[in-house]
């Protein structure tokens, strides 16, 4: 959510902002519901101040036995009572009515995010060892996978495409690197490990943006409960509500969850293989912490996200977004792209970004700045994927691929498959 004095001191400024995330933001409307909100709450405030002062008269017209008088004034005091009740009313219609226009805006962009519409706008920032060329033809993961394990016409039989059997070999392979990950994380970065619920209601994916422009994406459950489309919507809302002290920040989680998406905005993107499912696991990265601090624990985190790819052996690039490429509630973002062999192309695993005060403010997510008594400021936070497991057991049985449909282990693997050194085809 944006802060309404901010839009209200320079309208214009938000709307170039809002152009250069590709959404309109009608400066007529906006001043007309603010100040149409302001004018009913200032007519309500004078009424009731002016029903007050009245009612105290009342008492004295009657104590002073002149009853008309006194009459007279109940009835001044009953047709403000309605006067306040309406204009209330009409403060809480404008109030809804701007909370409607704003809520559906997407986050601004930071400072030196390019301009672009798509992700052809998009700037490499670095790159990270050398793209495997085999002296065979490499293989694409879902014909490596069909003699590791991979079972996607069983999956489709009970759940319909964007499904996937793990078994064995690849099962275990899937599961280390989600542990490895985890431990990563947790062990060389000092995030803390959670196990948070799966399950939430609307009002989390409110705070976090996903609702309700992106609910078609969302799977929504019987009872009123959405499943996680990513870990970041249980992590976040972890301080939705709260004040925290600066003492406390900054606060870094890490959780290893499957993720559900109904990916109603790709229908015929990579409907083969397992780089888009409706269900995945991932291993999502959280950081709530002061704005001043913020930009630097963007770098922070991507570093965290880099240091996995690296210790796999995977090589990749990072890109930062555009203003059309970057998610809504993002004002900057770095994405990491694994080289996949098989397709002989870079492909995304891993998106982090900050989101300054735009998720706090939608949960009112708060802290007092040390040495203040009585102010407070809105979080700033920030998520990134450290790794989305799928796709890195995608890189790896690319980027570990033998001649003979074999993949050899990384070595960073190996304890966490019992020293297996390779997956060997059926």
């Amino acid at each position: 959510m944006h802060d309404i004095r901010t839009i209200r001191d320079d309208p214009a400024a938000f709307a170039a902002a809002m152009a250069r995330r590709g959404a309109a933001f009608d400066v007529e409307q906006f001043v007309a519901l603010d100040s149409g909100r302001r004018r009913a709450a200032q007519a309500a405030e004078t009424a009731q101040a002016e029903r007050n002062r009245l009612s105290k008269e009342i008492g004295k017209a009657f104590a002073g036995g002149d009853r008309a008088a006194g009459e007279a004034l109940q009835g001044e005091v009953a047709r403000l009572k309605d006067a306040i009740a309406a204009a209330e009313a009409d403060e809480a219609t404008a109030a809804e009515s701007l909370k409607t226009l704003l809520e559906t805006l997407p986050n601004s962009a930071a400072e030196g995010v390019p301009e672009g519409a798509d992700e052809a706008g998009n700037v490499e920032q670095k790159r990270w060892g050398t793209p495997a060329e085999p002296d065979f033809p490499a293989r694409e993961h879902d014909a490596l996978g069909l003699r590791l394990g991979m079972d996607f016409d069983s999956a489709a039989a009970i759940a319909g495409a964007r499904f996937v059997y793990l078994k064995g070999q690849v099962a275990r392979l899937a599961r280390a690197l989600g542990q490895f990950m985890l431990d990563w994380q947790v062990e060389r970065h000092g995030y803390t490990e959670v196990a948070p619920p799966l399950l939430v209601r609307a009002n989390a994916l409110y705070g976090t943006a996903q609702l309700p422009k992106f609910a078609e994406d969302l799977f929504h459950t019987t009872d009123d409960r959405w499943l996680i489309p990513t870990a970041e919507v249980s992590l976040t809302n972890y301080v939705a509500g709260k004040l925290l002290s600066e003492a406390e920040l900054p606060l870094r989680f890490v959780a290893l969850t499957p993720c559900f998406r109904a990916e109603a905005g790709a229908a015929g993107r990579d409907t083969r293989g397992m780089v888009r499912q409706h269900q995945f696991d991932k291993v999502e990265l959280v950081s709530l912490t002061t704005p001043d601090a913020s930009d630097a624990e963007h770098e922070r985190m991507t570093a965290a996200a880099e240091s996995v790819l690296e210790a796999l052996g995977l090589p990749y690039r990072r890109m930062l977004l555009c203003t059309g490429d970057m998610g809504f509630s993002a004002a900057r973002t770095y994405d990491l792209e694994v080289w996949l062999p098989g397709q002989r192309r870079y492909r995304e695993i891993s998106s982090c970004s900050t989101c300054r005060d735009f998720q706090a403010r939608r949960m009112d997510a708060r802290f007092r700045p040390a040495g203040e008594t009585k102010g407070t400021r809105f979080l700033h936070s920030l998520n990134g994927s450290g790794l989305a497991v799928g796709r890195a057991l995608v890189a790896v049985l690319e980027n570990y691929q033998e001649a003979d449909g074999a993949v050899r282990v990384p070595e960073m693997l190996r304890p966490y498959m019992g020293g297996v050194e390779a997956l060997i085809p059926a």
